[in-house]
């Protein structure tokens, strides 16, 4: 009888400790700053587009672009999608979105922006070497880039519009 509540002491000392842990540990967008690449230079992306274009990162200077990472069989991917579409939308002609599928064709790509929308530059990587220059290890996975080309958040397992919003509003303010 004595064990009862000893046993039930420690199971809510074990449910407390694990409730504190996950409220205060780190968003993906703050837990983003650790990331390799924030702070440093955009690694470049000369590629074609899914529609034949030529697209390069550095013709974008002087405006926010979010490179996101996807693949049409991903469901956080498609989740996240009317995100970038809202983020895209609110920021047209000043800043920019650029989408790469990772180990798809073209007609893969094409088909998912066909049928979940979104209207701006798609890179379809077969071999993934700009994913491997951006180090990218899940998917979505997208890197916000300022106006001066520089990674400034690294974004896991998907975006919203609000988050990329906060992220250019702390930036734009010197970052607090």
């Amino acid at each position: 009888m004595k064990r009862a509540p000893v046993i039930a002491g420690g199971v809510a000392f074990v449910a407390i400790a694990l409730i504190a842990l996950f409220a205060f540990s780190p968003s993906d967008a703050e837990r983003s700053e650790a990331a390799p690449l924030v702070g440093r230079t955009a690694p470049a992306i000369e590629a074609t587009t899914i529609e034949g274009e030529r697209f390069d990162l550095d013709s974008l200077r002087g405006g926010w672009v979010l490179v996101n990472f996807f693949a049409t069989w991903c469901g956080p991917c498609k989740v996240e999608q009317p995100e970038l579409i809202r983020f895209a939308e609110s920021h047209e002609g000043r800043d920019f979105v650029v989408s790469i599928s990772l180990n798809e064709g073209p007609a893969d790509a094409a088909k998912f922006f066909e049928a979940n929308g979104g209207d701006w530059p798609v890179i379809a990587e077969g071999n993934g070497n700009i994913a491997l220059d951006y180090g990218v290890v899940r998917l979505p996975e997208s890197y916000l880039v300022d106006p001066d080309g520089l990674v400034v958040a690294k974004f896991n397992g998907g975006v919203t519009s609000a988050g990329i919003e906060r992220i250019i509003a702390r930036a734009g303010s010197g970052g607090n």
